[in-house]
């Protein structure tokens, strides 16, 4: 086969529509465009996402997902995460990232009370939960505030 022989399938290409030039043609008169309305006219197309004039979809749907300027996202820390650790050792940001607890520290590190401690540590972290906090320290542990 040589480029010079090669052809669109059958019924690939057609003829454009000669339009307005007579009912003879099948597209005269109106030109395929049925009688008046918008569609009929120049200029006549409207966005696909025009509903006639009615309310629009997006408008009448609520408004969700808005981020105020001060919310802020922390990583989180579970009682259960910081059971691995050894009695007595200081757990802080930096540590959890290391040994890959955390991924990233975001806006800070919230310790959260999912879960039980049972050694003793002293735990820093930008907040706690109040349940965190007592099981921390009913643990013989001591707690931390880091600030930002």
């Amino acid at each position: 086969m040589k480029l010079s022989e090669l052809r669109p399938p059958r019924g690939a290409v057609r003829d454009n529509k000669r339009l307005g030039r007579g009912n003879a043609s099948g597209q005269g008169g109106t030109s395929g465009k049925g009688h008046k309305g918008a569609r009929a006219r120049a200029g006549g197309k409207k966005p696909a996402y025009f509903e006639g004039g009615q309310m629009p979809l997006i408008r009448r749907l609520p408004k969700r997902g808005f981020k105020h300027a001060s919310h802020k996202e922390y990583s989180i820390v579970d009682m259960t995460d910081l059971g691995r650790f050894e009695a007595g050792q200081v757990v802080d940001p930096e540590v959890l990232l290391n040994l890959r607890v955390i991924r990233g520290l975001g806006d800070g590190l919230k310790v959260l009370s999912d879960g039980d401690l049972s050694v003793a540590l002293t735990v820093k972290a930008h907040k706690f939960s109040a349940k965190a906090r007592e099981k921390i320290l009913a643990a013989g542990g001591t707690v931390e505030d880091l600030k930002r």
